[in-house]
């Protein structure tokens, strides 16, 4: 006989499939269990698009059908209760008197945040809350971070050499990853909705601060240019994402390229933040460079940390590589002379 863990366990399992596809909106599994068989699945598959209960339930097949009112639902977040840009689950999960629901974790959008649950218990459902909570809170981190601590969640990146460097002294540009970990960057690209950049490393190394090594959506490019001293003709430039670019003189929208004019007087961090949680942009990749990178772990704005070291490269001197904080390592991985490190920031764990 199977519990409720397990079943949450394929929730999760059905959720991750919504990965780089649904955000802002959580990524959420549903299963329909009728005496230990599953008859249903589903996921939230894309946003602005069915719910993962409306999936599960619309993949009951017509000859089982007459079984949901005699089933248990599992979900991995407490089912919606507001009309948004699909109607509430919970009416849904009412409408087909489902009479237990089981629930992962608490949903801490304000239009929800137990208003799911209540809406259920009201109808005489019986509900179960807590369900692997743990595990359904940090497959949403980004999600959580971005309700309860208003702001977006924040990947920081940087490749180095052996000997602790990101770059050399002069303007020369030194390619320190591989071509397998690089690939593995633009996967990290397309998870993220927004990627940010200082200004020396846009102007250094032109990136494209896309994800075309790897198949998804490419994230937003946000780039520090607070006295606008990048040239036009740098791939940041091309319209092919939307750019924001963070900088003291102007306001203004030019196609995909906009300009975001902050105050001389706040910290550039907390302003850029302040803006991304405005434009519900819930998570960014911080890829450089050092300064920028600095500034941000200074802040203790950040949760997660990947650095990539190159085992076999030493250069002696150059530009040193950030210093982490506050930080718990978490995995380490090698891929071909890569190792790459895993960190969470000490006060961010899930």
């Amino acid at each position: 006989m199977y519990t409720d863990e397990n079943y949450m366990h394929r929730c999760l399992a059905l959720a991750r499939l919504g990965a780089g596809n649904v955000a802002p909106n959580p990524m959420v599994g549903a299963v329909l269990v009728y005496k230990d068989t599953i008859i249903g699945e589903g996921y939230h598959q894309q946003f602005g698009q069915a719910h993962a209960e409306v999936n599960c339930l619309n993949s009951v097949s017509e000859e089982n059908r007459h079984l949901i009112e005699h089933s248990t639902l599992y979900v991995s977040l407490e089912p919606c209760a507001h009309y948004g840009k699909t109607p509430p689950c919970s009416s849904l999960i009412i409408a087909h008197r489902i009479p237990r629901v089981v629930v992962g974790c608490r949903d801490p959008f304000k239009e929800v945040d137990g208003k799911g649950i209540q809406q259920l218990t009201q109808a005489g459902i019986a509900v179960s809350t807590g369900i692997l909570e743990k595990e359904c809170m940090a497959l949403n981190k980004r999600f959580f971070t971005f309700y309860t601590q208003k702001r977006p969640f924040i990947i920081l990146k940087w490749a180095q050499t052996a000997d602790g460097f990101i770059a050399v002294d002069d303007d020369t540009r030194l390619l320190i990853s591989n071509d397998f970990t690089n690939r593995m960057v633009h996967q990290w690209r397309s998870e993220e909705q927004a990627i940010l950049v200082g200004t020396n490393t846009a102007m250094k190394d032109n990136p494209s601060l896309t994800n075309r090594l790897f198949n998804g959506n490419n994230p937003i490019r946000l780039v520090i240019d607070l006295w606008l001293k990048l040239p036009a003709q740098l791939h940041i430039f091309d319209q092919n994402a939307t750019t924001i670019l963070f900088n003291y003189s102007i306001q203004k929208r030019e196609g995909n390229m906009c300009y975001q004019q902050l105050e001389k007087d706040k910290a550039i961090p907390a302003q850029i933040l302040a803006y991304c949680y405005k434009h519900n942009i819930q998570s960014i990749l911080i890829e450089g460079g050092a300064v920028t990178l600095q500034h941000f772990i200074d802040a203790g704005y950040w949760n997660e940390a990947r650095i990539i070291t190159n085992q076999k490269l030493q250069i002696k001197k150059g530009l040193s590589a950030p210093v982490l904080s506050n930080a718990t390592p978490l995995q380490q991985q090698d891929i071909a002379g890569d190792t790459i490190n895993y960190l969470i920031h000490n006060s961010h764990q899930f």
